[in-house]
């Protein structure tokens, strides 16, 4: 489903915290006569170092996704390959999530265009994808998005709309329940014309982790 909501762009970040160390000195030399109670007790608590929750998105080691053709047929030229692993983490605490608030990882594919000649190009409307949620270790509160095709049917009944800001893996309004690790991949399909020009195309497919209300 394309994005229509109000979203706002996490700026996830990492605070590190260090205790400079300090020397220990060795007992001071004290006077043969050390006096009757002139000692001052200096004292510190050092409290635990803690960092905040966040929410923070990785995805895996990858060298790329290589679209390879496969289902081709009389209507259209197929080419399939996966995406690599997205993982999500949710490390707040649930008062410190406002109410209402949920997240989401979004794709946006751009323009794939020929190497041999700039001119050729085939539009991100041609890409789409069917999302998997592999492993969710909150309530359940957290899905896969849901499936996008090509504006060149696959025949599954999907969505026409292609891959132009589409969700990949989106929590619910429910902060208690969407705290956890999730990980997600899709299959990816690029359907284009049967008499679509020969060549090497790139495209650039960008994931964004949104907080949404």
């Amino acid at each position: 489903m394309k994005i229509t909501r109000t979203t706002q762009l996490l700026a996830a970040s990492v605070l590190g915290l260090a205790l400079a160390g300090a020397g220990v000195a060795g007992p001071a030399m004290a006077d043969d006569d050390p006096g009757t109670g002139n000692g001052i007790d200096v004292s510190v608590k050092i409290e635990p170092t803690t960092t905040p929750g966040q929410v923070a998105m990785t995805v895996a080691d990858n060298n790329g996704v290589a679209l390879q053709e496969n289902g081709s047929d009389a209507t259209a030229r197929q080419f399939v390959g996966t995406l690599p692993t997205v993982t999500v983490s949710d490390t707040r605490q649930p008062e410190d999530i406002p109410a209402g608030e949920f997240w989401a990882v979004v794709g946006q594919a751009s323009q794939f265009v020929a190497a041999d000649d700039p001119a050729k190009t085939i539009g991100p409307q041609y890409l789409g994808w069917k999302p998997r949620l592999l492993s969710d270790s909150s309530t359940g509160a957290v899905a896969a998005g849901e499936p996008v095709s090509s504006v060149i049917s696959d025949g599954t009944g999907a969505p026409q709309v292609g891959l132009e800001g589409q969700e990949l893996l989106v929590s619910t309004a429910n902060s208690s329940d969407e705290i956890g690790t999730s990980q997600v991949n899709a299959d990816l399909a690029l359907r284009t014309s049967t008499d679509v020009a020969a060549g090497e195309y790139h495209s650039t497919l960008t994931l964004s982790l949104f907080n949404q209300s």
